[in-house]
């Protein structure tokens, strides 16, 4: 087992050890979750990193490819139908 001690800052931020940055994979901009279980242990646990691989085909798929003008016109209408909801 292996114990690390970090202090928080006035703002509530944490720099995450070396060796824990090491031995987790993490680099700059990943981002983790910290778990709190029934024990009331709280761990670290990395999350998958937002790639474009990672995010292949969450959005969905269409029947037939957009063109250009499409995306644009059908965001546009998403933005101002959003907007009118504010």
């Amino acid at each position: 087992m292996y114990e690390s001690v970090a202090t928080i800052t006035e703002t509530g931020q944490l720099t995450v050890p070396p060796e824990v940055r090491r031995h987790l994979g993490l680099t700059a901009g990943d981002l983790v979750a910290f778990v709190i279980g029934e024990d009331e242990v709280v761990r670290l646990r990395p999350l998958a990193s937002a790639t474009l691989d990672a995010l292949q085909g969450s959005a969905g798929s269409l029947p037939q490819p957009l063109s250009w003008d499409e995306m644009l016109e059908t965001a546009n209408e998403d933005r101002f139908a959003r907007g009118s909801k504010e």
